[in-house]
């Protein structure tokens, strides 16, 4: 999962949310039209030059190719790990207004040995931490760290590796250096939380949001002012025994999360984590606008996936440039 050049590919959307992300090209969620979207994802040629390892929602891992290969297969045969999502979804945080909390620890230990006979290797969960000038309140800060810390324990219980997921959201107006001031205390909590629960960070992956103003803010950030902001929270708050950070794209345009991982890579080299990508939609987009649900636009729309990853591989050693996308 941790190779140079390479990043994570994040598939795992839930039923609700892949209805959202097909209803604007007019394709209707049901059970053949994702699997035929995720068999488009995982049989893209060439995708293992750059993808180490995909994240898949449950449905995905009983599912089949055109060709009845299991879908998890299909992405191992690319050398592709497969994983898989576990948490339940987000609730209100009670006696914290506007915070939120994971559901799903409740009998996950059972759930992941079934995953890992369906071929899961590692595991993703996600807390949510929305921003605004009271929020996340401490409360949240330390109880979504120690339901991360305890999804990692019980991930590592069972042989399988965790992804710790804090995302720390980009909706708002909130400036940049409040993003910091929050993206440092949540990560700092998380780890605190991880090493309280024992677990070995070396065989962890964090999946942390960059640091960038609110989609609201009155600017936007350059990349080269993300990457330095987010490299100096990296460095106050990630202990350099894990072994790689995947960026969340958290709602960049495809072009603006490449950049800004591009930045990170070409003006801070030699850190001690891998820094690169685990992407959804910054990865998927183009190549879903691409698709349309039609199986005349299956091979434009994996060159489409193909190109983006392709892009992000450039990015992970810093070689990325506007030009490229042309």
């Amino acid at each position: 999962m941790v190779q140079k050049g390479k990043g994570i590919l994040a598939a795992d959307e839930s039923n609700p949310t892949i209805a959202k992300r097909f209803k604007p090209i007019g394709v209707e969620s049901t059970d053949e039209s994702r699997r035929s979207w995720r068999n488009l994802l995982l049989s893209t040629p060439g995708l293992g030059e750059y993808i180490s390892g995909v994240i898949l929602f449950e449905e995905t891992l009983t599912q089949h190719s055109d060709n009845n290969i299991p879908l998890p297969h299909l992405a191992a045969d690319q050398g592709i790990v497969p994983g898989i999502k576990v948490d339940r979804g987000t609730i209100p945080l009670v006696n914290s207004p506007g915070d939120l909390i994971t559901q799903g620890l409740d009998g996950l230990a059972g759930r992941l040995k079934v995953y890992k006979e369906q071929g899961a290797r590692f595991a993703k969960w996600r807390e949510v931490y929305p921003i605004d000038k009271h929020n996340p309140k401490p409360l949240a800060v330390e109880a979504n760290a120690e339901v991360l810390a305890r999804y990692a324990a019980i991930c590592q219980s069972v042989g399988i590796v965790p992804i710790v997921e804090p995302e720390v959201l980009i909706d708002g107006d909130h400036s940049i250096d409040r993003c910091f001031e929050v993206i440092e205390r949540v990560q700092q909590a998380v780890y605190r939380a991880l090493y309280r629960y024992s677990v070995t960070l070396e065989h962890t992956i964090l999946k942390p949001s960059m640091v960038t103003p609110g989609k609201e803010y009155e600017s936007k950030a350059s990349p080269a002012e993300v990457a330095e902001n987010t490299i100096r929270v990296l460095r106050r708050s990630v202990p350099a025994a894990v072994p790689s950070i995947n960026f969340l794209s958290g709602g960049q345009t495809d072009e603006e999360a490449t950049a800004n991982l591009n930045a990170m890579n070409q003006m801070f080299p030699g850190q001690p984590w891998e820094v690169s990508f685990s992407y959804g939609r910054a990865l998927q987009q183009p190549a879903l606008h691409t698709w349309l649900g039609k199986p005349e636009n299956h091979e434009a729309a994996q060159a489409a996936l193909h190109k983006r990853a392709r892009l992000n591989g450039a990015a992970r050693y810093g070689r990325y440039n506007a030009e490229m996308e042309n």
